[in-house]
């Protein structure tokens, strides 16, 4: 008996650590489910971080997902986007963006800026710039995930603002919620009721004030093409604060989204991934 030879389809690497053990959140299970899905329009290989620079070359596709913080990895990350450029690669999310991809400079410039950001600076000299709090947040440029994150009471005690970390007062807030973006294009938003339970999401019912705020982060970026993840605080008067422009390799949350909501998403992203130019 004759066998049909089989259809050439497009090839996609998806770099993900299915391993990584991350707080309230279960990374490995999420990328599973979505390579799943991405198995139906494509032959779909997985692989470390540290392992990507190495097989992008194969492939007509990368997509970049849960991989953790590049902070773990730096090397074998700096070496990918480098590969990328060299052979023109087709990435997804786009290497483009000034959002969380290349560190947290962006708090700092879209604080100075006037953004609707929490107040931020990365130096001694400019710590007279934060408005007093009972508390100050200090965190790493390059970190994720808390890593390096510490609360101090005295912001002039601070000896390692130097420009490689971050200096915020830590606000009071009602909630945190963020909005979840591909290519631009809004898909839904969750939100933490409760602010001791971070990762307890719950669907949250987004205004057209909530959208308008998100899309300003959104289109300052300057990504070409991906998702992206706007992380936001509301304060106890009632503001929207930036806390964080995800750009990288956002966590999802697809398991805290209604099944209509879910099946949207992959089949957005299975739209914008046929769109990736080459």
């Amino acid at each position: 008996m004759n066998v049909p030879a089989r259809t050439t389809r497009p090839s996609l690497l998806f770099v993900t650590d299915l391993a990584y053990e991350a707080r309230g959140r279960r990374y490995g299970d999420e990328d599973v489910f979505l390579t799943a899905r991405l198995r139906e329009e494509h032959d779909v290989a997985l692989c470390h971080p540290q392992d990507a620079a190495a097989l992008l070359d194969r492939f007509g596709l990368v997509v970049l997902r849960n991989s953790g913080p590049v902070v773990y990895h730096r090397e074998a990350y700096d070496a990918f986007r480098a590969r990328a450029r060299e052979l023109g690669a087709r990435v997804y999310n786009s290497l483009d963006g000034r959002g969380d991809m290349t560190g947290k400079q962006y708090l700092v410039d879209l604080s100075r800026a006037g953004h609707p950001v929490i107040p931020t600076v990365d130096r001694t000299a400019d710590l007279a710039l934060l408005p007093g709090a009972a508390e100050y947040v200090v965190k790493p440029k390059l970190g994720a995930d808390s890593v390096g994150l510490r609360f101090t009471g005295e912001p002039s005690l601070l000896g390692g603002a130097d420009g490689t970390v971050l200096v915020q007062p830590r606000v009071d807030f009602r909630y945190e919620v963020s909005f979840f973006f591909v290519d631009q294009d809004f898909r839904y938003a969750l939100y933490a009721p409760h602010p001791e339970r971070r990762w307890v999401l719950e669907p949250y019912a987004a205004t057209g004030e909530d959208l308008e705020f998100a899309r300003r982060f959104v289109e300052w970026n300057t990504l070409t093409h991906g998702i992206q993840r706007v992380d936001a605080c509301r304060t106890r008067e009632g503001e929207l604060l930036l806390v964080e422009l995800e750009d990288l390799n956002p966590y999802l949350s697809l398991d805290r989204v209604p099944e209509e909501v879910r099946e949207g998403f992959v089949d957005r992203l299975k739209a914008a991934l046929r769109a990736v130019p080459g």
